[in-house]
């Protein structure tokens, strides 16, 4: 079962690269939009957003928005996203934005995440109002017509209509346990 766009999304509680248990209420508490990106250490297309995913954090994170990355492939058959090359990864891609790990994978399922990267902008009130790509190019930032995802999030914090409220996202599968 999936989100849909327009209904709230599933609370989560699971543990960070930061050694903190995270809880999404907690951050819709503080922020005013909150992208849930269901992403891994190994994926190629991660790899390709990862620049763009820090400088939306940065350019956003003081008007009240906040990234967090979400891991929930299986580690047992994808050794490198492990918990602990989490951590590796954060560090040497020098991540701006919370690293949580979802070992059973309810979370990655609750919101019905297909890819890596997979995008979930949720407003204040939790409410999901974009899922998809960041934007209409992987493979070159330069190339880039759409912007979904920065668009999405410039529309919550002026209260307009978000169009459009999806796209498909483009990446690697995510790795489900067998």
């Amino acid at each position: 079962m999936s989100t849909v766009i327009g209904n709230y999304a599933p609370d989560f509680e699971i543990p960070g690269i930061d050694g903190s248990v995270h809880h999404l209420a907690r951050y819709l508490e503080q922020f005013r939009a909150v992208g849930v990106v269901f992403m891994c250490n190994h994926c190629p297309y991660v790899k390709l957003y990862l620049d763009r995913l820090k400088q939306i954090q940065t350019e956003f994170e003081r008007q009240g928005v906040t990234l967090i990355g979400i891991n929930s492939n299986d580690a047992d058959r994808y050794p490198a996203d492990s918990f602990d090359n989490m951590k590796r990864f954060a560090t040497d891609n020098q991540l701006n934005f919370p690293y949580l790990r979802d070992v059973t994978q309810e979370v990655a399922q609750s919101f019905g995440a297909e890819k890596t990267p997979h995008l979930f902008l949720l407003n204040q009130n939790g409410v999901l109002c974009y899922s998809g790509s960041v934007d209409d190019s992987p493979n070159d930032p330069n190339s880039v017509r759409v912007t979904y995802l920065r668009d999405a999030i410039a529309q919550i914090l002026l209260n307009a209509p978000i169009k459009p409220t999806s796209t498909e996202p483009i990446g690697c599968s995510v790795k489900w346990r067998s």
